[in-house]
């Protein structure tokens, strides 16, 4: 699973995913598939890439929610993995040469 296939998701689903890395920031991507850190000031000294394939938790909710109420899921890596529709690390099997 690589951090475009959870963009996508995100998208097709309209939900907003949140994990954090390493250095106590957070990584937010909203439901149009943008991925943002908020808590970032100044040029990264990081690959998000590399930061998504450490992650180890996760934080689905709903962008918007029907009855006013938000709805929030944590997951580990293979749940977001099953959610995404992913199999594997590779996930790259729909890849062009």
């Amino acid at each position: 699973m690589r951090l475009i296939d959870v963009r996508k998701y995100a998208i097709r689903h309209q939900v907003r995913v949140r994990f954090p890395f390493g250095n106590g920031m957070q990584c937010l991507i909203d439901e149009h598939g943008i991925s943002r850190v908020p808590d970032l000031k100044a040029v990264p000294d990081f690959n998000l890439e590399d930061e998504f394939g450490r992650a180890l938790e996760f934080t689905v909710e709903l962008a918007e929610s029907v009855r006013g109420k938000t709805e929030v899921r944590k997951m580990d890596r293979e749940g977001l993995q099953q959610a995404v529709g992913t199999g594997g690390a590779g996930g790259g099997e729909h890849e062009e040469e």
